[in-house]
Protein backbone atom coordinates (compact mmCIF):
# COMPACT_ATOMS: atom_id res chain seq x y z
CA UNK A 1 0.00 0.00 0.00
CA UNK A 2 1.39 3.40 -1.03
CA UNK A 3 0.41 6.29 1.17
CA UNK A 4 -0.02 9.84 -0.13
CA UNK A 5 2.65 12.31 0.91
CA UNK A 6 2.05 15.35 3.12
CA UNK A 7 5.06 17.66 3.59
CA UNK A 8 7.35 14.85 2.50
CA UNK A 9 6.08 12.32 5.08
CA UNK A 10 3.66 9.42 4.49
CA UNK A 11 0.08 10.30 5.30
CA UNK A 12 -1.17 7.77 7.83
CA UNK A 13 -4.38 5.91 6.95
CA UNK A 14 -7.57 6.80 8.77
CA UNK A 15 -9.54 4.22 10.77
CA UNK A 16 -11.70 2.18 8.36
CA UNK A 17 -14.99 3.44 9.87
CA UNK A 18 -13.86 7.04 9.42
CA UNK A 19 -12.59 6.45 5.91
CA UNK A 20 -15.90 4.85 4.98
CA UNK A 21 -17.74 8.00 6.08
CA UNK A 22 -15.44 10.21 4.01
CA UNK A 23 -15.78 7.92 1.01
CA UNK A 24 -19.55 8.41 1.22
CA UNK A 25 -19.13 12.04 0.12
CA UNK A 26 -19.79 12.06 -3.61
CA UNK A 27 -19.12 14.63 -6.32
CA UNK A 28 -22.16 13.34 -8.23
CA UNK A 29 -24.37 13.71 -5.18
CA UNK A 30 -23.21 17.30 -4.71
CA UNK A 31 -23.87 17.96 -8.39
CA UNK A 32 -27.38 16.54 -8.13
CA UNK A 33 -28.30 18.68 -5.11
CA UNK A 34 -26.86 21.87 -6.55
CA UNK A 35 -28.38 21.45 -10.00
CA UNK A 36 -31.75 21.77 -8.28
CA UNK A 37 -31.01 24.42 -5.64
CA UNK A 38 -29.30 26.69 -8.21
CA UNK A 39 -31.81 26.04 -10.98
CA UNK A 40 -33.92 28.76 -12.57
CA UNK A 41 -36.99 27.20 -10.92
CA UNK A 42 -35.88 28.67 -7.56
CA UNK A 43 -35.47 32.15 -9.09
CA UNK A 44 -32.33 33.06 -7.17
CA UNK A 45 -33.60 32.21 -3.66
CA UNK A 46 -34.13 35.85 -2.68
CA UNK A 47 -35.20 36.77 0.87
CA UNK A 48 -38.18 36.48 0.97
CA UNK A 49 -39.40 34.52 -2.06
CA UNK A 50 -41.14 31.36 -3.17
CA UNK A 51 -37.77 30.06 -4.39
CA UNK A 52 -36.30 30.48 -0.91
CA UNK A 53 -39.21 28.51 0.58
CA UNK A 54 -38.70 25.74 -1.98
CA UNK A 55 -35.02 25.58 -1.07
CA UNK A 56 -35.89 25.29 2.63
CA UNK A 57 -38.28 22.42 1.93
CA UNK A 58 -35.62 20.64 -0.13
CA UNK A 59 -33.00 20.98 2.61
CA UNK A 60 -35.45 19.71 5.22
CA UNK A 61 -36.25 16.72 2.99
CA UNK A 62 -32.56 15.86 2.75
CA UNK A 63 -32.12 16.11 6.53
CA UNK A 64 -35.14 13.84 6.90
CA UNK A 65 -33.63 11.38 4.42
CA UNK A 66 -30.35 11.34 6.41
CA UNK A 67 -32.24 10.53 9.60
CA UNK A 68 -31.35 13.73 11.47
CA UNK A 69 -33.52 14.79 14.38
CA UNK A 70 -35.76 17.76 13.63
CA UNK A 71 -34.61 20.65 15.80
CA UNK A 72 -36.86 23.57 14.90
CA UNK A 73 -40.15 24.86 16.25
CA UNK A 74 -41.87 23.44 13.16
CA UNK A 75 -40.12 20.22 12.28
CA UNK A 76 -36.76 21.14 10.78
CA UNK A 77 -37.74 24.83 10.53
CA UNK A 78 -36.84 27.56 13.00
CA UNK A 79 -39.41 30.19 12.13
CA UNK A 80 -38.69 33.90 12.10
CA UNK A 81 -41.04 36.68 11.10
CA UNK A 82 -39.67 39.33 8.78
CA UNK A 83 -41.27 42.75 8.71
CA UNK A 84 -41.05 43.55 5.01
CA UNK A 85 -41.10 47.21 3.95
CA UNK A 86 -42.79 48.21 0.73
CA UNK A 87 -42.11 51.69 -0.60
CA UNK A 88 -44.92 53.61 -2.33
CA UNK A 89 -44.62 53.99 -6.09
CA UNK A 90 -44.61 57.78 -5.82
CA UNK A 91 -42.46 60.07 -3.69
CA UNK A 92 -39.44 57.80 -3.24
CA UNK A 93 -36.09 59.34 -4.22
CA UNK A 94 -32.39 58.78 -3.63
CA UNK A 95 -30.28 61.00 -5.87
CA UNK A 96 -26.63 62.00 -5.97
CA UNK A 97 -25.59 65.21 -7.70
CA UNK A 98 -22.14 66.44 -8.70
CA UNK A 99 -21.02 69.08 -11.22
CA UNK A 100 -24.52 69.39 -12.60
CA UNK A 101 -24.93 65.66 -13.19
CA UNK A 102 -27.51 63.58 -11.35
CA UNK A 103 -27.62 59.86 -10.55
CA UNK A 104 -30.99 58.53 -9.43
CA UNK A 105 -31.32 55.13 -7.76
CA UNK A 106 -34.39 53.24 -8.94
CA UNK A 107 -37.13 52.63 -6.38
CA UNK A 108 -36.90 48.86 -6.84
CA UNK A 109 -33.20 49.01 -5.86
CA UNK A 110 -33.97 50.64 -2.49
CA UNK A 111 -34.80 48.66 0.67
CA UNK A 112 -35.25 50.71 3.85
CA UNK A 113 -35.08 48.84 7.15
CA UNK A 114 -37.34 51.21 9.02
CA UNK A 115 -40.90 52.41 8.56
CA UNK A 116 -40.96 56.15 9.16
CA UNK A 117 -40.69 58.81 6.47
CA UNK A 118 -37.26 60.36 5.95
CA UNK A 119 -36.11 63.44 4.05
CA UNK A 120 -32.54 64.69 3.58
CA UNK A 121 -31.75 67.47 1.11
CA UNK A 122 -28.36 68.12 -0.48
CA UNK A 123 -26.14 66.61 2.21
CA UNK A 124 -22.44 66.95 1.32
CA UNK A 125 -20.43 63.77 0.75
CA UNK A 126 -16.88 63.00 1.93
CA UNK A 127 -14.98 59.96 0.62
CA UNK A 128 -12.44 57.96 2.62
CA UNK A 129 -11.74 55.27 0.04
CA UNK A 130 -9.53 52.60 1.55
CA UNK A 131 -9.54 48.92 2.41
CA UNK A 132 -7.71 49.76 5.62
CA UNK A 133 -9.58 51.00 8.68
CA UNK A 134 -6.50 53.08 9.47
CA UNK A 135 -7.77 55.51 6.82
CA UNK A 136 -10.26 56.77 9.38
CA UNK A 137 -7.43 57.67 11.75
CA UNK A 138 -6.51 60.56 9.45
CA UNK A 139 -9.97 62.08 9.49
CA UNK A 140 -10.89 64.98 11.71
CA UNK A 141 -14.44 65.05 13.10
CA UNK A 142 -15.01 68.54 11.74
CA UNK A 143 -14.19 67.31 8.20
CA UNK A 144 -17.12 64.93 8.11
CA UNK A 145 -19.60 66.15 10.69
CA UNK A 146 -23.12 66.34 9.24
CA UNK A 147 -21.87 64.84 5.99
CA UNK A 148 -22.16 61.51 4.25
CA UNK A 149 -18.94 59.65 5.01
CA UNK A 150 -18.21 57.17 2.21
CA UNK A 151 -16.08 54.22 3.27
CA UNK A 152 -15.75 50.67 1.95
CA UNK A 153 -14.87 48.92 5.16
CA UNK A 154 -17.00 45.82 5.81
CA UNK A 155 -15.59 45.85 9.35
CA UNK A 156 -17.73 48.93 10.00
CA UNK A 157 -20.85 47.13 11.09
CA UNK A 158 -22.45 46.45 14.43
CA UNK A 159 -20.27 47.86 17.19
CA UNK A 160 -17.81 49.29 14.65
CA UNK A 161 -20.47 51.44 13.02
CA UNK A 162 -21.72 52.71 16.35
CA UNK A 163 -18.18 53.59 17.40
CA UNK A 164 -17.64 55.55 14.18
CA UNK A 165 -20.91 57.39 14.78
CA UNK A 166 -19.81 58.42 18.25
CA UNK A 167 -16.43 59.53 16.96
CA UNK A 168 -17.52 61.52 13.94
CA UNK A 169 -21.19 62.31 14.52
CA UNK A 170 -21.79 61.83 10.81
CA UNK A 171 -25.28 61.91 9.43
CA UNK A 172 -24.99 59.01 7.02
CA UNK A 173 -22.37 56.37 6.28
CA UNK A 174 -21.77 53.82 3.58
CA UNK A 175 -20.52 50.84 5.54
CA UNK A 176 -20.28 48.08 2.98
CA UNK A 177 -19.16 48.04 -0.63
CA UNK A 178 -19.14 44.79 -2.56
CA UNK A 179 -18.09 44.43 -6.20
CA UNK A 180 -19.19 43.79 -8.88
CA UNK A 181 -22.78 44.23 -7.62
CA UNK A 182 -22.42 47.18 -5.31
CA UNK A 183 -24.34 47.08 -2.08
CA UNK A 184 -24.61 50.34 -0.18
CA UNK A 185 -25.59 49.93 3.43
CA UNK A 186 -26.44 53.49 4.43
CA UNK A 187 -26.54 53.78 8.20
CA UNK A 188 -28.11 56.83 9.80
CA UNK A 189 -26.70 58.41 12.94
CA UNK A 190 -28.51 60.68 15.35
CA UNK A 191 -31.98 59.53 14.29
CA UNK A 192 -32.73 57.23 17.20
CA UNK A 193 -36.45 57.91 16.96
CA UNK A 194 -36.63 55.84 13.78
CA UNK A 195 -37.43 52.13 14.15
CA UNK A 196 -34.52 49.88 13.09
CA UNK A 197 -36.34 46.65 13.88
CA UNK A 198 -35.59 43.80 11.47
CA UNK A 199 -37.18 40.67 12.89
CA UNK A 200 -39.50 40.20 15.87
CA UNK A 201 -38.27 43.53 17.29
CA UNK A 202 -35.00 41.89 18.38
CA UNK A 203 -32.67 41.26 15.43
CA UNK A 204 -30.63 44.35 14.70
CA UNK A 205 -27.59 44.74 12.49
CA UNK A 206 -26.62 47.89 14.33
CA UNK A 207 -28.15 50.59 16.50
CA UNK A 208 -29.15 52.95 13.68
CA UNK A 209 -31.64 52.63 10.82
CA UNK A 210 -30.28 51.19 7.57
CA UNK A 211 -31.11 51.72 3.90
CA UNK A 212 -29.97 49.01 1.46
CA UNK A 213 -29.32 50.15 -2.13
CA UNK A 214 -28.54 47.67 -4.91
CA UNK A 215 -27.60 49.60 -8.04
CA UNK A 216 -25.07 48.66 -10.74
CA UNK A 217 -24.86 52.34 -11.73
CA UNK A 218 -23.37 53.21 -8.37
CA UNK A 219 -20.25 51.13 -9.03
CA UNK A 220 -18.90 53.48 -11.68
CA UNK A 221 -20.10 56.53 -9.77
CA UNK A 222 -18.31 55.51 -6.57
CA UNK A 223 -15.01 54.83 -8.33
CA UNK A 224 -15.08 58.20 -10.12
CA UNK A 225 -15.58 60.25 -6.96
CA UNK A 226 -12.40 61.95 -5.72
CA UNK A 227 -11.21 61.33 -2.20
CA UNK A 228 -11.90 63.86 0.50
CA UNK A 229 -14.56 66.50 -0.11
CA UNK A 230 -16.18 65.17 -3.28
CA UNK A 231 -18.37 68.11 -4.25
CA UNK A 232 -21.26 65.63 -4.44
CA UNK A 233 -24.49 65.87 -2.48
CA UNK A 234 -27.09 63.30 -1.48
CA UNK A 235 -30.84 63.75 -1.36
CA UNK A 236 -33.10 61.12 0.22
CA UNK A 237 -36.89 61.20 0.24
CA UNK A 238 -38.54 58.09 1.61
CA UNK A 239 -42.29 58.14 2.31
CA UNK A 240 -43.68 56.05 5.11
CA UNK A 241 -43.28 52.44 4.01
CA UNK A 242 -46.07 49.94 3.98
CA UNK A 243 -45.36 46.69 5.75
CA UNK A 244 -46.28 43.05 5.69
CA UNK A 245 -45.20 40.09 7.81
CA UNK A 246 -43.40 37.23 6.07
CA UNK A 247 -42.32 33.97 7.70
CA UNK A 248 -38.79 32.78 6.99
CA UNK A 249 -36.94 29.69 8.11
CA UNK A 250 -33.55 28.54 9.27
CA UNK A 251 -33.35 24.79 8.60
CA UNK A 252 -31.88 22.72 11.46
CA UNK A 253 -31.10 19.03 11.82
CA UNK A 254 -29.36 17.32 14.74
CA UNK A 255 -27.03 14.32 14.80
CA UNK A 256 -27.20 13.38 18.48
CA UNK A 257 -23.84 12.56 20.07
CA UNK A 258 -22.98 9.23 21.70
CA UNK A 259 -21.14 10.31 24.87
CA UNK A 260 -23.35 10.60 27.95
CA UNK A 261 -21.83 13.98 28.88
CA UNK A 262 -20.50 15.46 25.65
CA UNK A 263 -23.73 14.82 23.74
CA UNK A 264 -25.12 17.89 25.55
CA UNK A 265 -22.51 20.04 23.75
CA UNK A 266 -22.74 21.02 20.11
CA UNK A 267 -20.61 21.59 17.02
CA UNK A 268 -22.34 23.62 14.29
CA UNK A 269 -21.73 23.32 10.56
CA UNK A 270 -23.53 26.13 8.74
CA UNK A 271 -24.13 27.82 5.39
CA UNK A 272 -26.63 30.28 3.96
CA UNK A 273 -29.11 28.99 1.40
CA UNK A 274 -30.38 32.34 0.12
CA UNK A 275 -29.00 34.42 -2.73
CA UNK A 276 -29.89 37.65 -4.58
CA UNK A 277 -33.14 36.65 -6.27
CA UNK A 278 -33.98 38.22 -9.62
CA UNK A 279 -33.30 41.47 -11.43
CA UNK A 280 -36.29 43.69 -12.20
CA UNK A 281 -38.08 42.92 -15.45
CA UNK A 282 -35.91 43.32 -18.51
CA UNK A 283 -34.21 41.47 -21.36
CA UNK A 284 -31.74 38.63 -20.94
CA UNK A 285 -30.94 36.42 -17.96
CA UNK A 286 -32.43 37.94 -14.81
CA UNK A 287 -31.79 35.16 -12.26
CA UNK A 288 -28.95 35.24 -9.75
CA UNK A 289 -28.67 31.46 -9.37
CA UNK A 290 -26.01 31.62 -6.65
CA UNK A 291 -24.47 28.21 -7.33
CA UNK A 292 -21.18 28.98 -5.63
CA UNK A 293 -22.53 31.70 -3.33
CA UNK A 294 -23.74 29.88 -1.38
CA UNK A 295 -25.38 26.92 -3.00
CA UNK A 296 -22.02 25.16 -2.71
CA UNK A 297 -21.97 25.62 1.07
CA UNK A 298 -25.60 24.54 1.39
CA UNK A 299 -25.20 21.29 -0.56
CA UNK A 300 -22.01 20.61 1.39
CA UNK A 301 -24.00 20.81 4.64
CA UNK A 302 -26.51 18.37 3.13
CA UNK A 303 -23.79 15.97 1.96
CA UNK A 304 -21.95 16.13 5.27
CA UNK A 305 -25.17 15.32 7.11
CA UNK A 306 -25.82 12.30 4.90
CA UNK A 307 -22.27 10.99 5.33
CA UNK A 308 -21.81 11.58 9.06
CA UNK A 309 -25.22 10.13 9.90
CA UNK A 310 -23.91 6.71 8.76
CA UNK A 311 -21.18 6.65 11.40
CA UNK A 312 -21.52 4.04 14.17
CA UNK A 313 -20.94 4.70 16.95
CA UNK A 314 -21.74 8.35 16.48
CA UNK A 315 -19.37 11.19 17.42
CA UNK A 316 -19.19 12.04 21.12
CA UNK A 317 -20.55 15.58 20.82
CA UNK A 318 -23.72 16.38 18.94
CA UNK A 319 -23.36 17.93 15.48
CA UNK A 320 -25.90 20.51 14.30
CA UNK A 321 -26.48 20.99 10.56
CA UNK A 322 -27.87 24.47 10.07
CA UNK A 323 -28.67 26.53 6.97
CA UNK A 324 -29.58 30.22 7.25
CA UNK A 325 -31.89 32.54 5.33
CA UNK A 326 -31.08 36.15 4.54
CA UNK A 327 -27.27 36.30 4.60
CA UNK A 328 -27.28 38.50 1.50
CA UNK A 329 -29.57 40.96 3.28
CA UNK A 330 -27.25 41.36 6.27
CA UNK A 331 -26.81 37.91 7.90
CA UNK A 332 -30.43 37.99 9.05
CA UNK A 333 -30.82 34.26 9.62
CA UNK A 334 -27.67 33.86 11.66
CA UNK A 335 -28.52 37.00 13.64
CA UNK A 336 -31.89 35.49 14.41
CA UNK A 337 -30.35 32.20 15.52
CA UNK A 338 -27.73 33.97 17.64
CA UNK A 339 -30.52 35.73 19.54
CA UNK A 340 -32.84 32.72 19.60
CA UNK A 341 -30.45 29.77 19.89
CA UNK A 342 -32.02 26.34 19.68
CA UNK A 343 -29.02 24.90 21.52
CA UNK A 344 -27.52 26.83 24.47
CA UNK A 345 -24.76 29.25 23.47
CA UNK A 346 -22.66 28.18 26.45
CA UNK A 347 -22.85 24.55 25.26
CA UNK A 348 -22.01 25.35 21.63
CA UNK A 349 -18.29 24.76 21.24
CA UNK A 350 -17.67 25.72 17.58
CA UNK A 351 -19.14 26.76 14.26
CA UNK A 352 -17.60 25.80 10.91
CA UNK A 353 -19.33 28.05 8.37
CA UNK A 354 -19.08 27.12 4.69
CA UNK A 355 -18.96 29.72 1.90
CA UNK A 356 -18.10 29.45 -1.79
CA UNK A 357 -16.56 25.98 -1.81
CA UNK A 358 -17.33 25.11 -5.42
CA UNK A 359 -15.35 27.43 -7.70
CA UNK A 360 -11.59 26.93 -8.00
CA UNK A 361 -11.06 29.74 -10.55
CA UNK A 362 -10.49 32.48 -7.97
CA UNK A 363 -9.47 35.91 -9.18
CA UNK A 364 -6.13 35.49 -7.37
CA UNK A 365 -5.33 32.14 -9.00
CA UNK A 366 -6.52 28.55 -9.21
CA UNK A 367 -7.41 27.08 -5.81
CA UNK A 368 -7.11 23.29 -5.98
CA UNK A 369 -7.06 21.13 -2.83
CA UNK A 370 -6.84 24.17 -0.57
CA UNK A 371 -9.15 26.30 1.55
CA UNK A 372 -8.79 29.50 3.53
CA UNK A 373 -10.09 30.09 7.06
CA UNK A 374 -11.18 33.60 8.00
CA UNK A 375 -9.80 34.97 11.24
CA UNK A 376 -7.40 32.02 11.44
CA UNK A 377 -5.35 33.59 14.25
CA UNK A 378 -8.41 34.46 16.33
CA UNK A 379 -8.81 30.95 17.78
CA UNK A 380 -7.26 27.47 17.61
CA UNK A 381 -10.15 26.09 15.52
CA UNK A 382 -8.05 26.50 12.38
CA UNK A 383 -5.47 24.08 13.80
CA UNK A 384 -8.11 21.34 13.90
CA UNK A 385 -8.93 22.06 10.26
CA UNK A 386 -5.24 21.90 9.40
CA UNK A 387 -4.91 18.54 11.15
CA UNK A 388 -7.80 17.22 9.08
CA UNK A 389 -6.29 18.72 5.95
CA UNK A 390 -2.99 16.94 6.59
CA UNK A 391 -4.84 13.61 6.60
CA UNK A 392 -6.99 14.31 3.54
CA UNK A 393 -4.58 16.16 1.25
CA UNK A 394 -6.15 19.62 1.57
CA UNK A 395 -4.06 22.67 2.45
CA UNK A 396 -5.73 24.85 5.08
CA UNK A 397 -4.50 28.44 4.88
CA UNK A 398 -4.80 31.53 7.01
CA UNK A 399 -6.73 34.44 5.54
CA UNK A 400 -4.36 37.38 5.14
CA UNK A 401 -7.40 39.71 5.06
CA UNK A 402 -9.13 38.06 8.00
CA UNK A 403 -10.14 41.40 9.52
CA UNK A 404 -12.24 42.04 6.41
CA UNK A 405 -13.72 38.64 5.57
CA UNK A 406 -14.27 37.42 9.13
CA UNK A 407 -17.18 39.80 9.61
CA UNK A 408 -18.77 39.28 6.20
CA UNK A 409 -20.52 35.94 6.66
CA UNK A 410 -22.75 34.03 9.04
CA UNK A 411 -19.94 33.11 11.41
CA UNK A 412 -19.86 36.72 12.65
CA UNK A 413 -23.14 36.83 14.66
CA UNK A 414 -22.17 33.54 16.33
CA UNK A 415 -18.67 34.80 17.12
CA UNK A 416 -20.28 37.89 18.64
CA UNK A 417 -21.93 35.47 21.10
CA UNK A 418 -18.52 34.04 22.02
CA UNK A 419 -18.67 30.86 19.92
CA UNK A 420 -15.38 30.10 18.10
CA UNK A 421 -16.87 30.53 14.63
CA UNK A 422 -14.96 30.82 11.36
CA UNK A 423 -15.78 30.67 7.67
CA UNK A 424 -14.07 28.20 5.35
CA UNK A 425 -13.90 29.17 1.67
CA UNK A 426 -12.13 28.04 -1.48
CA UNK A 427 -12.48 31.26 -3.49
CA UNK A 428 -13.48 34.49 -1.79
CA UNK A 429 -13.64 36.29 -5.12
CA UNK A 430 -14.28 34.63 -8.47
CA UNK A 431 -15.24 35.96 -11.93
CA UNK A 432 -19.01 35.48 -11.58
CA UNK A 433 -19.40 36.68 -7.99
CA UNK A 434 -22.86 38.25 -7.50
CA UNK A 435 -23.72 38.02 -11.20
CA UNK A 436 -26.29 35.98 -13.13
CA UNK A 437 -23.42 33.83 -14.43
CA UNK A 438 -22.87 31.97 -11.12
CA UNK A 439 -24.25 28.66 -12.49
CA UNK A 440 -24.12 25.09 -11.19
CA UNK A 441 -22.38 23.90 -14.37
CA UNK A 442 -19.25 25.93 -13.45
CA UNK A 443 -18.59 24.17 -10.14
CA UNK A 444 -15.55 21.89 -9.67
CA UNK A 445 -17.41 19.03 -7.99
CA UNK A 446 -14.42 16.74 -7.57
CA UNK A 447 -12.52 19.43 -5.69
CA UNK A 448 -15.59 20.31 -3.61
CA UNK A 449 -16.00 16.66 -2.60
CA UNK A 450 -12.33 16.57 -1.57
CA UNK A 451 -12.77 19.72 0.53
CA UNK A 452 -15.95 18.32 2.09
CA UNK A 453 -14.08 15.17 3.15
CA UNK A 454 -11.61 17.41 4.97
CA UNK A 455 -14.48 19.28 6.64
CA UNK A 456 -16.15 16.00 7.62
CA UNK A 457 -12.96 14.85 9.34
CA UNK A 458 -12.64 18.25 11.04
CA UNK A 459 -16.15 17.91 12.45
CA UNK A 460 -15.32 14.45 13.78
CA UNK A 461 -12.14 15.74 15.41
CA UNK A 462 -14.05 18.62 17.02
CA UNK A 463 -16.86 16.35 18.15
CA UNK A 464 -14.59 13.69 19.68
CA UNK A 465 -12.15 16.05 21.40
CA UNK A 466 -13.08 16.65 25.07
CA UNK A 467 -11.24 20.00 24.86
CA UNK A 468 -13.27 22.59 22.92
CA UNK A 469 -11.65 25.25 20.71
CA UNK A 470 -10.51 28.42 22.45
CA UNK A 471 -10.19 32.04 21.41
CA UNK A 472 -6.66 33.40 21.24
CA UNK A 473 -6.40 36.01 23.97
CA UNK A 474 -3.05 37.17 22.58
CA UNK A 475 -4.73 38.31 19.35
CA UNK A 476 -6.07 41.90 19.75
CA UNK A 477 -8.67 41.48 17.00
CA UNK A 478 -10.19 38.56 18.90
CA UNK A 479 -10.70 40.43 22.17
CA UNK A 480 -14.38 41.19 21.64
CA UNK A 481 -15.03 37.49 20.95
CA UNK A 482 -13.25 35.96 23.92
CA UNK A 483 -14.85 38.56 26.16
CA UNK A 484 -18.22 37.50 24.78
CA UNK A 485 -17.24 33.89 25.55
CA UNK A 486 -16.48 34.93 29.13
CA UNK A 487 -19.89 36.59 29.38
CA UNK A 488 -21.46 33.15 28.86
CA UNK A 489 -18.94 31.00 30.73
CA UNK A 490 -17.23 33.26 33.25
CA UNK A 491 -13.44 33.82 33.41
CA UNK A 492 -11.24 30.82 32.69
Amino acid sequence: MVLAQQNGAPRQPLPPRTQAVLDGISANSLRGHLSFLASDLLEGRGTPSRGLDLAAEYIAAQFRRAGLEAAGDDGYFQTAELLERQLPKNGTEITIERNGRRLSIAREDITPRFEDALELSGVAMYKADSDDEAALDHLEPEDVRDKVLLVKLPELNGAGASEAARRFGVLLRVIRRTKPRLTLMLTLSGLAELDSTLINTEVRRNDEPVIMCHSPQVVAWYDLLPRGATGATLTVRLPTAGKSHVKLHNVIGLLRGSDANLRQTYVLVTAHYDHLGMMPAGPGDRIFNGANDDGSGTVSVIELASALATLQPRPKRSIVFLTFFGEEEGTLGSLYYARHPVFPIEETVADVNLEQLGRTDATDGVQLAKVTVTGFAYSDLGRTLQAAGAKTGVRVLSDAASGEFFTRSDNAPLADQGIPAHTVAVAFEFPDYHTVRDKWQKIDYDNMAKVDRMIALSLLLLADNPQPPKWNQEEPRAERYWRAWQDHHGPR
